[in-house]
């Protein structure tokens, strides 16, 4: 068995390991071709070009770039088209593996799963339909999702997120961690601006100001700054002089197994956290991290998708949860003072979060199959079913 799996950023890459890891217990021979991250690469795949090249977001951020994402595009997908796989599966990152999918829908016969289904409960809610002309299957994170993309005429399994199967960090690893990194007992304060080059030179000014802030107000309160590996220069020299004697953990060095773990003990260590918006709030919900979400972005994006969005939250954990127990701080009101009196407030009082944190992972499958697991049976049924 031969499948071509795509993913375009760091959190896609990680999704797509545990399906490859997944597809590998189930049908040992399977062979993998595409473009991913380290994860991925750790699972066999040689990926195409660096999958850092499609890791940008932002309507306004993409322009410039546009002409050589859709060389990309054309690149893979005629790299589908060579190879003749069993199955394409692309991961996320819709605004390129959707092109992708289409473009190879249009010259073959070859079955195509997606997963992550696209926000269309957010905004857009007419993706769906589009999807269904070109995707045969999508394998969706959220437990609400399959009735949108089945309504549009897809198959479409609910799996669960790769977060809430992964074991949880003892003490003593906790403790080591903090020993290390000579942070002893003091409260520390997670920071997480972002993967990309251009959130990350957007958010950390930002952040800055706002751990300024936190400091002043709590002097003995440290900085731990686990930096994504195509940003870890710019994150550290962004973080370099702030308050905090901040603590920056470059993943370039280790392995990515020891990278990953040293990351979620960073994770469990911190007290709170101050993070982008993305998926990264599920994993601080695995380590039971209460956390403040924090966007901004260039001006017309902003305008354009404030516009667009159907739902008052976009953080992830207060919609599986149902709840609004993260405050999140988004376009204009991405601002120090607003973020710095919420992660004081959750300092003050860690455990306002924990119910939204536990109910969070036990909708998305904590305590079941493992969902890379769960999502390669689907694939693999799929394809035995066949269309329809």
């Amino acid at each position: 068995m031969n499948a071509f799996v795509i993913a375009g950023e760091p959190s896609g890459d990680r999704l797509a390991a545990a399906l490859m890891g997944g597809l590998r217990r189930l049908h040992p021979a399977v062979d993998f071709e595409g473009v991913g991250g380290p994860l991925m690469q750790a699972e066999g795949l040689e990926s195409l070009f660096p999958m850092e090249e499609l890791s940008v977001m932002g309507l306004a951020e993409v322009l410039p770039k546009y002409r050589h994402l859709r060389r990309r595009m054309i690149q893979t997908a005629d790299a589908v088209l060579a190879a003749r796989p069993d199955v394409l599966i692309t991961v996320d990152s819709p605004d390129f593996c959707l092109r992708v999918a289409q473009r190879v829908r249009a010259r073959s016969d070859i079955r195509i799963v997606h997963y992550v289904a696209p926000s269309v409960w957010a905004w857009r809610p007419g993706r769906a339909s589009a999807m269904a002309r070109h995707v045969d299957q999508v394998l969706a994170l959220l437990p609400f999702e399959p009735p949108y993309m089945e309504a549009a005429g897809m198959r479409c399994d609910f799996v669960g997120h790769p977060v809430v199967a992964e074991p949880a960090i003892e003490g003593a690893a906790i403790r080591g961690l903090r020993d290390t990194l000579g942070l002893g007992d003091a409260p520390v304060v997670l920071i997480l601006p972002g993967s990309r080059k251009g959130e990350v030179t957007r958010l950390l000014p930002i952040f800055g100001a706002a751990v300024a802030r936190v400091v002043a107000a709590r002097p003995d309160t440290r900085v731990l700054v686990p930096a994504a590996a195509p940003v870890a220069d710019l994150v550290a020299a962004g973080v370099a002089g702030w308050p905090g004697n901040p603590v920056v953990l470059d993943p370039r060095g280790p392995s990515p197994a020891e990278g990953t773990m040293r990351k979620r003990q960073a994770f469990a260590a911190a007290d709170v956290a101050l993070a982008a918006s993305g998926t990264v709030s599920l994993e601080l919900a695995a380590a039971g991290t209460p956390m403040v979400i924090a966007y901004d972005m260039n001006r017309l994006t902003w305008a354009i998708l404030r516009r667009m969005v159907r739902v008052d939250t976009v953080t992830l954990v207060n919609l599986v949860s149902d709840s609004r127990a993260v405050p999140e701080f988004l376009g204009p009101a991405c601002l120090p003072g607003p973020i710095s009196d919420a992660l004081l407030d959750l300092l003050a009082d860690p455990s306002r979060q924990c119910d939204a944190l536990s109910a969070t992972m036990e909708r998305l499958g904590r305590g079941g199959e493992d969902p890379g697991l769960r999502a390669a049976r689907a694939v693999l049924d799929g394809l035995q079913a066949g269309p329809g």
